[in-house]
């Protein structure tokens, strides 16, 4: 479970990484990993920590695809859409789940359960279609599959 955005709790974490090289992504990951997200609000501070403009730093965020803009919901199911994922069915599961949890890839259904995403490579390319549930990984994946995961 992550913690509800908390801008002084953000500004420990802030100091206590701002003295590594190449700070900034280290600091995301651990912003990521304590509230889920990197909330917007974070990027004056870590501009005014860092020395960045803030153009720079949203700019970081918006180029890696991995940290979210929002809290994602209970559950985090990525699905791999990667070519050789591709060629194993991927697209029909990713239409399957995002018809079945009613959003899309990058989407969190109503209710807060689940948050759906797009990943390019989970390293399981052999037992394509792939997903990680909740940092799971899983393969030879089936709408039938899914259904029983997400229960």
């Amino acid at each position: 479970m992550t913690a509800a955005w908390n801008p002084e709790r953000a500004r420990a974490i802030i100091d206590t990484h701002r003295g590594l090289r190449g700070a900034l992504l280290p600091i995301l990951h651990a912003l990521q990993d304590e509230f889920g997200y990197v909330d917007p609000a974070a990027t004056p501070l870590l501009a005014g920590a860092l020395n960045l403009s803030q153009a720079d730093v949203h700019g970081v965020i918006g180029f890696y695809h991995e940290f979210r803009h929002s809290h994602p919901g209970r559950h985090v199911v990525k699905v791999c859409v990667a070519e050789a994922c591709q060629a194993r069915g991927a697209e029909s599961l990713v239409e399957y789940l995002q018809t079945k949890l009613g959003i899309g890839l990058g989407g969190t259904t109503g209710d807060g359960e689940f948050t759906l995403e797009a990943v390019y490579c989970l390293g399981n390319c052999a037992l394509g279609p792939a997903a990680q549930v909740d940092g799971r990984l899983l393969g030879r994946l089936s709408p039938a599959r899914m259904d029983e995961v997400l229960a």
